[in-house]
């Protein structure tokens, strides 16, 4: 016989503010094979705790059933408290009284009824809950990161430095990420270049890193702990081995400075063969398929020029893409941002003039190893700006575009004010029109009030359009603070446009099986607790791909997404949860239904003296229970959620 104990928690006054607690309880007590029934300000406390504790031992329970918040937030905080009172921890049910009663309804007494509904129901299924033991499974030590950013620069580096092998994956050439097109760095104003170069170095020379660069991931199988990784390499058509980065074979190119260099942001050019920027990691040189003249017309005179010019023979046209197998324990996903296309917001006339440009393309200019060596030109005429005006939130904030706050625009525009006037001295004016100023971070309200002070005109507002009339270009722009309409007339227009998730997002998405939010940045399993972690167990996120954030938070998350998959990889082995899926063989007629419809691969049909079933592997399965629903005989069930588990349940709603 069942012998249930309902602990119903106020959760301060989350529950109770909404919920007669004391009328739950009193209900619970009345269930049938309900042994004990209590309620505490916080059943999560540790004195809440205790009461469980004291509760399953005293009246010997066969059965817990907590009232509470949502399951995400603290099933496994119960589970413990449950397996440290010698109980399974399996046998314990939670029902939502919170995010699914309390905070949906205003009105207490349905609120109430509908309380004592949901903790009947979850009383019928702990009738049948049955003891479940975990298996477990050793872990390959090994870690993939996939972005070489700062973000996946840092987190490599704090995981090779614990001792774990690295395998870090980067789509582009060489790592360094956003940050390598970046001259200075807000608020301290630190040389970009100083800061990351030495860490690029370091992920360069670390005996623990395997650095592939020009390469991507196109395949993944296992789960948590044996990932098998496969990573296509592309070809450079240059030795690597061989290639010194001379630069010869850059300078004798027939296409050499008429290809936009995007590492420039299209404002420099490059040749078809080129290292991204004289810092590159790896610094070896690679061909462009889609401009070098001999891989898309397949002739380059009568050999190709960067051939002829490389003494070392390092030009390779034979290469052919590679494919590597990886095993890794843990994958943390570092793929950083784009930034949204301005031209897709007309009136801001970025294709209606050259000289309006976005902060990233300012950055190229203003920096000293960009296409102008630092000199501040307008691109249509090469005069020198005498006004410049920036238009923070082009694309963010924005019902139309992106509701969210890009974070970095407001402090990214303040710094390239206090650059602009140190390289242009006072003549130049500089207006600066915003929604709002938000400096959150530590030292940005002083840099902030800095700026106001270097004679800077700040509108706030947005403006209607911005128009070129001859080579100038007219803004108007209404002032919310002085409630006052202003013509601005202005040599250069610096556009400040919303993060957007990398390109490759959506890609990546579907390859490693992990959400993304309708953003379109990488959902993290909770905002708060879980942060770093997704959906998938083993597979974590940092930087810009789980949301706009600035370099210091993005290093503080790509160490904290290192130091989730230490709790992995410091494990010989891991338990692995059993409420997945398992098949009756006895029922299954083999119909392949679940094998098709299993987003995990973890079923498989094989052939044994009881005919052809379906086989789980445990290792695998997710308990998703997709193949559940979609057995058309009842054969797939999942542990802890069968029918003869549910069914009762719902029973006891209708």
């Amino acid at each position: 016989m069942a012998r249930i104990g309902v602990f119903v928690c106020q959760c301060g006054v989350n529950i109770s503010a909404t919920v007669n607690v004391e009328e739950v309880r009193d209900y619970a007590k009345t269930l049938d094979d309900v042994t004990v029934s209590k309620e505490y300000k916080y059943m999560c406390s540790d004195r809440g705790a205790q009461l469980i504790k004291d509760a399953i031992k005293k009246h010997k329970l066969t059965g817990v059933v907590i009232a509470s918040c949502s399951p995400r937030m603290h099933e496994q905080t119960f589970r413990r408290v449950v397996e440290d009172s010698g109980l399974n921890p399996y046998t314990m049910e939670i029902a939502n009284i919170r995010e699914q009663c309390s905070w949906v309804h205003d009105d207490p007494k349905k609120a109430t009824e509908k309380a004592k509904t949901l903790i009947k129901a979850a009383v019928a299924k702990a009738r049948w809950l049955e003891p479940l033991q975990s298996s477990s499974i050793a872990v390959t030590p090994n870690a993939l990161v996939i972005g070489g950013g700062i973000a996946g620069i840092q987190a490599s580096l704090d995981l090779a430095d614990s001792g774990y092998h690295v395998i870090l994956v980067e789509r582009t050439p060489s790592i360094g990420g956003r940050m390598a097109q970046l001259d200075k760095t807000y608020p301290t104003l630190d040389c970009s270049s100083c800061i990351l170069t030495p860490k690029m170095m370091d992920v360069a020379n670390h005996p623990n890193i395997e650095l592939l660069t020009y390469a991507e991931v196109h395949e993944i199988s296992g789960s948590i702990g044996n990932y098998t990784i496969n990573i296509t390499q592309h070809p450079r058509y240059v030795d690597m081995d061989k290639c010194t980065a001379c630069g010869d074979c850059a300078a004798a190119c027939r296409l050499k400075d008429r290809i936009a260099s995007e590492f420039d942001m299209n404002m420099g050019k490059r040749s078809a063969i080129y290292v991204p920027f004289p810092q590159a990691i790896p610094l070896k040189y690679t061909i462009d398929v889609d401009h070098c003249l001999f891989l898309t017309r397949g002739k380059c005179g009568d050999v190709p020029a960067c051939q002829s010019a490389c003494v070392r023979k390092a030009i390779d046209f034979s290469q052919k893409s590679v494919t590597h197998e990886r095993h890794v324990g843990a994958i943390i996903v570092t793929t950083g941002y784009d930034l949204t296309d301005p031209a897709a917001l007309y009136e801001y006339g970025y294709l209606k003039s050259a000289d309006v440009i976005t902060s990233l393309e300012l950055e190229r200019l203003i920096s000293s190893s960009g296409p102008t060596r630092g000199e501040i030109f307008k691109p249509s005429n090469g005069d020198k700006p005498k006004s410049i005006t920036f238009i923070l939130c082009v694309g963010s904030r924005d019902q139309t575009a992106h509701e969210y706050c890009c974070r970095i625009g407001c402090m990214s525009s303040l710094k390239h004010v206090f650059l602009l006037r140190e390289k242009l001295g006072d003549e130049v004016e500089i207006n600066l029109c915003y929604t709002d100023i938000r400096s959150f971070g530590k030292g940005y309200e002083e840099f902030y009030r800095k700026i106001r002070g270097i004679n800077t005109n700040f509108f706030r507002g947005r403006p209607s359009e911005v128009r070129p009339i001859n080579d100038q270009l007219s803004i108007d722009i209404f002032d919310t603070t002085t409630n006052k309409l202003f013509e601005i007339t202005s040599d250069l227009v610096v556009l400040v446009p919303a993060l957007e998730p990398s390109i490759t997002s959506e890609g990546i998405a579907r390859v490693l099986r992990i959400s993304q939010s309708p953003d379109g940045f990488f959902l993290e399993a909770h905002p708060k607790l879980r942060p770093m972690d997704t959906f998938t167990s083993g597979i974590y996120i940092a930087g810009c791909a789980q949301g706009p954030k600035d370099i210091t938070d993005t290093v503080s998350q790509a160490s904290g997404a290192a130091a989730r998959a230490m709790t992995i990889l410091s494990k010989k082995e891991l338990e692995i949860e059993p409420l997945i899926a398992q098949s009756n063989e006895d029922l299954c007629s083999g119909c392949g239904i679940c094998v098709s419809i299993c987003p995990y691969s973890a079923i498989e049909l094989i052939e044994d003296k009881k005919g052809t079933h379906s086989h789980v592997n445990e290792a695998l399965c997710k308990g998703c229970g997709a193949c559940c629903s979609s057995c058309p005989v009842g054969a797939m069930q999942q542990k802890g959620n069968q029918d003869t588990q549910l069914l009762p349940m719902i029973k006891e709603t209708v």
